[in-house]
C-alpha cells in the first residue's frame, strides 16, 4: 500500500516542525493497516522509525461516518495524561503538530508488541492480559474521578456522540424501532453520566501484548463521562468472540470474568453496583450495535453467528439486565454455548 503524495507531503512537514527529521531529511513513509478513523504510518527516519498519526474526517467504513478532527488532540491529551497514572501501558509521545492534526509516537515493533486481538482470533486467550487491562483501565478512571479540572479539559461531548453514541447506539435504533426507546435510553444515561476519563475504544485491536504487559492505543474518543462505557467496550467484544469460536468460549468467558473482578477491585469513586448495572444495561445496545450499527465486527460473517446475538440483545434491551451475571447467562443460553 503506498501513501498518497499530498499526504506524504503533509506528515513530512509535520515531522519537521515537531523537530523529529533533519533539516533537508526526507524519510521514507510506510503506511501501517488496521485503523478505520486515521491515517497512521511508520516514518523511517535517520533517529529511527516513528509512528506518525493523522485523523481523518470521513472514516473508513461502508456507511458514510463523519467525525471531527479535532479528536487528534484529545487523543494525545488522554496518552499523556494516562502516562502519568500507568507509564507502562501508554506509547511514549514524541511530538504534536495541531496545524495537521497530526502526532508522533514511539513505533512499537509488532515482533514484540503483537495485537491482542490477533491472539484472540486465533483462539489464544491470554488472561494475565485481561487482567493487566482491567488494572491499567481501573487506575486511570480512579485517578481521574470527580476532578472538575478534567471534566473541563475532556468536555467533549460533540466527538463523544460523532464517534461512539450515534453510531452505535444511535445506529442500532434506527435498525431496531422497537427497541429505539432502550437504546435512547443508554444514550441520555450515558451522555449524561460524567464521573471520570474515559478512553472510548478499549478494544483488542487497540491494546498491544508488550513484554511488560499491554499497552493501550487509540484514545481519540477520549471524553469525560462514564466509566461504565469503557468497561462495556471491552467485555463486548470477548462476550462476542463466543458466537465467532464456540470452541474457545470458555476461555472468552473466564477472561471477561477475570477483566471484571479486576476492575471491580479499583472502583472506588460510586458503589460498584451502580456501575455494573449501567455496564451491563450499555452491554445490551454495545452487542446489537456491534451487529447492526455503523461499525459491525468483521469476524461474525454468517447470519448463523450474527442472528442469536442480536435476539439475545434485542431482549436484553427490552428487559434491562441488572447485572453483568444476567447478560452472561442470556449470551450462554441463546449462542447454546452450556
Amino acid at each position: 500500500m503506498s501513501l498518497d503524495e499530498s499526504d506524504a507531503l503533509t506528515l513530512t512537514a509535520a515531522l519537521r516542525r515537531m523537530t523529529l527529521i533533519d533539516p533537508g531529511e526526507t524519510p521514507a513513509l510506510e503506511p501501517l493497516t488496521g485503523g478505520v478513523s486515521s491515517l497512521i504510518v511508520l516514518a523511517h527516519t535517520r533517529r529511527g522509525p516513528v509512528c506518525i498519526k493523522s485523523a481523518l474526517a470521513r472514516l473508513k467504513v461502508a456507511a458514510e461516518w463523519l467525525a471531527p478532527v479535532e479528536r487528534n488532540t484529545a487523543e494525545v491529551a488522554w496518552l499523556r495524561l494516562a502516562a502519568g497514572i500507568v507509564p507502562d501501558s501508554v506509547p511514549a509521545i514524541l511530538g504534536e503538530d495541531r496545524l495537521s492534526r497530526a502526532f508522533a509516537m514511539a513505533y512499537l515493533d509488532p515482533r514484540d508488541h503483537p495485537v491482542w486481538k490477533t491472539h484472540l482470533l486465533a483462539g489464544q486467550v491470554d488472561i494475565p492480559v485481561a487482567i493487566d487491562v482491567a488494572r491499567a483501565l481501573s487506575a486511570v478512571h480512579r485517578s481521574t474521578a470527580r476532578r472538575a479540572d478534567l471534566a473541563a479539559d475532556f468536555a467533549h461531548d460533540a466527538s463523544f456522540f460523532a464517534l461512539r453514541l450515534d453510531p452505535y447506539l444511535g445506529a442500532a435504533a434506527r435498525a431496531h424501532p422497537d427497541c429505539a426507546s432502550a437504546l435512547q435510553a443508554l444514550i441520555d444515561t450515558t451522555a449524561g453520566t460524567r464521573l471520570a476519563l474515559v478512553h472510548g475504544d478499549i478494544s483488542p485491536k487497540n491494546i498491544l501484548c508488550g513484554p511488560a504487559g499491554p499497552i493501550i492505543l487509540d484514545a481519540e474518543c477520549a471524553w469525560y463521562g462514564d466509566p461504565a462505557f469503557d468497561l462495556a467496550f471491552v467485555l463486548n467484544h470477548l462476550l462476542l468472540k463466543c458466537a465467532w469460536r464456540p470452541e474457545s468460549a470458555p476461555a472468552f468467558l473466564s477472561a471477561a470474568e477475570a477483566l471484571l473482578r479486576r476492575y471491580r477491585e479499583g472502583i472506588d469513586w460510586e458503589p460498584a453496583a451502580a456501575l455494573e448495572r449501567r455496564t451491563a444495561r450499555l452491554l445490551a445496545g454495545l452487542l446489537l450495535a456491534r451487529i447492526d450499527g455503523k461499525s459491525p465486527v468483521e469476524y461474525l460473517t454468517l447470519e448463523s453467528q450474527r442472528d442469536p446475538v442480536r435476539q439475545v440483545a434485542r431482549a436484553l434491551l427490552l428487559h434491562p439486565p441488572e447485572s453483568i451475571a444476567q447478560v452472561r447467562t442470556a449470551l450462554v443460553a441463546g449462542l447454546r454455548l452450556a
